[in-house]
């Protein structure tokens, strides 16, 4: 195993500078980051994240080395498969499905772990290797065990992690079994988003163990990571902070088809009202705690916003527990107006929802938790004591 630090490249000692700056790197992983350097688990493809033109763009590193190299020493997240591995050649594919997490959030999450040399590991989601070899050099060897459900990534990562003398348990499974026969774990490490925190997970970790994974509803793309305390059967903990990855491959939600809930004659048939919340109102930025606190509190409920026209947005919601459908249109200057369809009306719930969140002062991701029981998952908001159901996840 690599011990001694590698000759930085100018842009992983820019990166680490901002790393350290931000709180992002402690100082007991500095020494993980000196000798793991992510550019060694990265294929030869890339596309990261274009910010100015919201769009991901393909970086080659036999024609663009430099480009490719300013890419793996960035603090972005970059694309390493799209379609379950059925996309080729270098345009996007239409959705990510492995990739590389920006090591502003890697090195927060492992930091999250509270991690220890010695104490068994496990790896959820082991994508290029990376987090499992910044697992390996921290616990030690033989003490991590990485699991991936895709076999050709699971592949080419223990390539790379051979090549750099590290040899984690490797296992090509689903993640939301865990992996019995090296249980139990002192951490576990989930490096996609979760709807359900799988109970082999929570069985698996050992008593007064941590789970850390991002965790999310069925609403949006509005994840937080969650610090679990196991006690076997059972694990509760709070919400650090808000957070994206891309989901489970065995919990992602269908896409929904509006056709098979708003009838051919559109919203002519729903109970209409209006409301005085603004699309400004309702808007709480990329990383914001609304959208969050919306799909805690609206379970089995997904929102889909339209592009904006001149000076109106459709915002649409769907339920997945049956067909109930609303529609709020936002126009700048004027009040909303609202359709609502179904046995629920969703617009009614995410409305409450949101006057709840105001009416207790606005509280950010950090101050609600998770609870997860045998008979479900209950959120709750600065104690345990104070919590609810999370149900109707299930699609209709």
């Amino acid at each position: 195993m690599t011990t001694t630090p590698l000759g930085l490249r100018p842009g992983r000692r820019d990166l680490r500078r901002s790393l350290v700056e931000s709180g992002a790197l402690q100082p007991d992983w500095l020494p993980t980051y000196e000798v793991i350097d992510r550019a060694a688990f990265l294929p030869s493809d890339l596309w990261p994240f274009d910010m100015i033109d919201k769009k991901s763009v393909h970086v080659g590193k036999a024609t663009e080395s430099q480009g490719w190299y300013a890419a793996a020493d960035s603090d972005r997240p970059l694309v390493t498969q799209w379609d379950d591995g059925r996309h080729t050649g270098p345009s996007p594919g239409r959705v990510a499905t492995s990739s590389s997490s920006a090591p502003s959030v890697v090195y927060r999450l492992l930091a999250d772990l509270d991690l220890d040399h010695g104490m068994n590991v496990l790896d959820c989601g082991t994508g290029t290797g990376e987090t499992a070899a910044a697992l390996t050099n921290r616990a030690g060897p033989g003490r991590v065990t990485t699991v991936d459900i895709d076999h050709a990534v699971s592949s080419q990562a223990q390539q790379r992690l051979h090549a750099a003398g590290l040899h984690p348990h490797i296992v090509v499974s689903d993640g939301s079994a865990g992996h019995s026969p090296r249980a139990p774990y002192h951490r576990t490490l989930v490096t996609y988003a979760l709807h359900q925190i799988p109970h082999a997970l929570i069985g698996q970790t050992s008593r007064g163990g941590l789970i850390v994974a991002p965790w999310g509803t069925t609403y949006g793309n509005a994840n937080a990571v969650v610090r679990l305390r196991s006690d076997g059967h059972s694990a509760s903990g709070p919400f650090l902070r808000g957070v994206e990855f891309m989901h489970s491959r065995t919990q992602r939600r269908r896409p929904i088809d509006p056709g098979a809930y708003v009838p051919p004659e559109g919203v002519k048939g729903a109970a209409t009202t209006t409301t005085d919340i603004t699309e400004d109102d309702f808007g709480s930025g990329r990383y914001g705690p609304l959208p969050f606190v919306l799909g805690l509190r609206v379970p089995g409920c997904v929102q889909a916003s339209a592009d904006k026209r001149d000076t109106t947005r459709a915002v649409w919601f769907y339920s997945l527990t049956d067909r109930s459908w609303a529609c709020a249109l936002f126009r700048d200057g004027a009040s909303t107006r609202v359709w609502q369809s179904g046995p629920r009306y969703l617009w009614s719930e995410v409305e409450a929802a949101y006057q709840w969140w105001l009416d207790i002062g606005r509280p950010d991701v950090d101050r609600f938790g998770l609870t997860v029981t045998p008979d479900g998952q209950y959120a709750w908001l600065d104690e345990p004591q104070h919590s609810w159901a999370i149900a109707g996840t299930g699609e209709a």
